[in-house]
C-alpha cells in the first residue's frame, strides 16, 4: 500500500476511490473475504429489510434488549453525521479506532493469495462493521439492510429471525420496477425454517409467496400478530404472548405502530433465546429515540426533521404534519437525490407548504436546488406559495428562520444529507427573531 492509511478518514477515502468495475453483484466475494477474517456469531442475529421503517425498528429493538439487560450491537446505514454512528454497541456509537483495525483487517483478508477481491464501498464497510462487532462480546446483533435484501453485503449472515418492514418503490434501478419485484428482492434475508416477521400490513405477493417456498416461518401482520388501542395506549396480541396498557412508542409518527408491531412479533418470535420482560418492553418503548425521523424540536418556530426521502415517506410525514397543532405559516427545507420520484414527493406535501427552500447537497447524486426549484414550479398550483434555493442546508436552514415568526413551523425533510447537514454542529434550538408585538 502506497500511502499509509491511519485514521477512519484515510480508510473511507480509500474505499471510495475503489471503484470496482464490471463486478459480479453476486456475494461470493464478499462472503470470501468474511471467511478469510473468521467472522461468525454466536449469539441471535436479526436481519432487518424493507423500503421504510428499517431504522425505527432496529432502534425499537435495541431499546428494549438494552432495557432487558443485553449486550447489543446495530449496524444501520447510511449515517446522519458522523460514519461511526452507523455501528451502535450497547446503545453508543462505535470507537473509530476499532473501525480502523478491522478496515485493515479486511484489506489483508481481500488481498490473500495474490488475487486481490474486488469489494465495493458498501461492502468493504460493511465487513469491518461486522469484524467489529464479531470481537464485541454481544448478546444479539441487529442488521439493517442497506439496499434490497438478497444481494446486500450484510445477507452473508445467517439470521435466527428476519423482519421485512414496508415494501414500496424505492432504489428501482437496482430492485424492479414495482412492489412485486421489490417484495421479491427483499424476502431474500428468509432462512427455511426460521422466523420472518412482516410487518407491512398489505405485503406483495412475492413476499409471501417466498416465504412458502423457502419454508420460514412465516410471522404476518394482521394474522399472526395485531395491534388494539385508542389515543391513551394500546395493546398487541401474537402467537401465545399479549401485551396490554401500552404507552405509544416514544417515536413519533402514526406509521410507528406498526413498525412497534413488528417489533414485539420478533421478540416473540425470538423469546427462547432472548427472553424479555414486560418491563422492558415499556420502557425500551418509552424511552427509544431515533434522530430524523419525524423528529420534532420544540423552539420558536417549532423545528420538524425527517428522512423521509421516498414517496412513500413522504406520504407518512404528510400525515404526521397534517395531525399537529395548527401553525400559521409552514417552511420546508428540501433537499434530495436526483434518480428519486422528487414530482410525486412534492406533490403529496405541497398542499402543507406555504414557503420553500430548496437546497443543493454535498454529493454529485444530489439534484441541484435550482433543479428542485424547476421541478416544484411545473406543478405548484398555490398562487400564495414561494421558493428559492440555497447551496446548502444550512444556509436554508436559516433563511427560513429569518422568515418565520415564532408561532410558525420549519420542516427539514428529504436526504440524509439534508438532515444531516443540520445536525452536523449539533441538535438546533431555533429562536424566531420575530416576535410578536405586545
Amino acid at each position: 500500500m502506497k500511502t499509509p492509511l491511519n485514521t477512519l478518514s484515510d480508510w473511507l477515502a480509500h474505499c471510495e476511490q475503489l471503484h470496482p468495475k464490471n463486478i459480479d453483484m453476486g456475494l461470493e466475494r464478499v462472503r470470501t473475504v468474511a471467511e478469510r477474517m473468521q467472522i461468525r456469531f454466536d449469539c441471535p442475529v436479526i436481519t432487518v429489510a424493507g423500503t421504510n421503517g428499517k431504522g425505527s425498528t432496529c432502534a425499537m429493538l435495541e431499546a428494549i434488549l438494552l432495557q432487558a439487560g443485553y449486550r447489543t450491537g446495530v449496524y444501520t446505514s447510511p449515517h446522519l453525521v458522523r460514519f461511526e454512528e452507523r455501528l451502535r454497541l450497547n446503545g453508543e456509537s462505535v470507537d473509530a479506532t476499532k473501525l480502523v483495525a478491522s478496515f485493515a483487517g479486511v484489506e489483508r483478508a481481500r488481498g490473500l493469495n495474490e488475487a486481490e477481491i474486488s469489494l465495493t464501498y458498501f461492502e468493504f464497510s460493511t465487513l469491518a462493521i461486522l469484524d467489529v462487532m464479531a470481537h464485541s462480546k454481544l448478546d444479539v446483533v441487529i442488521l439493517e439492510v442497506g439496499l434490497g435484501g438478497r444481494l446486500d453485503a450484510v445477507n452473508i449472515i445467517e439470521p435466527d429471525c428476519a423482519v421485512i418492514t414496508s415494501v414500496d418503490l424505492d432504489h428501482m434501478e437496482f430492485l424492479g420496477a414495482d412492489r412485486e419485484s421489490i417484495g421479491y428482492e427483499k424476502a431474500g434475508i428468509m432462512r427455511t425454517g426460521r422466523p420472518v416477521v412482516v410487518s407491512d400490513p398489505m405485503p406483495p405477493q412475492s413476499v409471501l409467496d417466498r416465504a412458502l417456498e423457502v419454508g420460514a416461518d412465516l410471522w404476518r401482520f394482521g394474522v399472526d400478530f395485531n395491534v388494539s388501542g385508542d389515543k391513551q395506549q394500546w395493546g398487541w396480541a401474537g402467537r401465545g404472548r399479549r401485551y396490554s396498557g401500552l404507552a405509544y412508542p416514544a417515536l413519533r409518527g402514526a406509521n410507528q405502530l406498526v413498525n412497534a408491531a413488528g417489533v414485539l412479533a420478533t421478540l416473540a418470535a425470538l423469546r427462547d433465546r432472548l427472553p424479555i420482560t414486560a418491563q422492558a418492553v415499556r420502557n425500551g418503548l418509552a424511552f427509544v429515540e431515533l434522530p430524523g425521523r419525524f423528529q420534532i424540536i420544540p423552539g420558536e418556530p417549532t423545528l420538524v426533521l425527517d428522512v423521509a426521502h421516498n414517496p412513500h415517506s413522504v406520504a407518512a410525514l404528510t400525515a404526521n404534519l397534517d395531525a399537529m397543532s395548527y401553525f400559521p405559516t409552514t417552511h420546508a427545507v428540501f433537499g434530495a437525490m436526483a434518480d428519486k420520484d422528487l414530482a410525486a414527493m412534492l406533490v403529496k406535501i405541497n398542499p402543507l407548504i406555504d414557503k420553500w427552500y430548496f437546497t443543493d447537497l454535498p454529493t454529485p447524486r444530489a439534484e441541484s436546488a435550482d433543479g428542485l426549484l424547476v421541478k416544484w414550479q411545473a406543478q405548484n398550483k398555490r398562487k400564495e406559495a414561494t421558493a428559492c434555493a440555497y447551496p446548502d442546508p444550512q444556509q436554508a436552514l436559516q433563511a427560513a428562520i429569518n422568515a418565520a415568526d415564532p408561532t410558525d413551523r420549519i420542516v427539514v425533510f428529504g436526504s440524509f444529507y439534508t438532515v444531516g447537514g443540520i445536525l452536523k454542529d449539533g441538535l438546533p434550538r431555533l429562536h424566531a427573531k420575530h416576535m410578536p408585538n405586545i
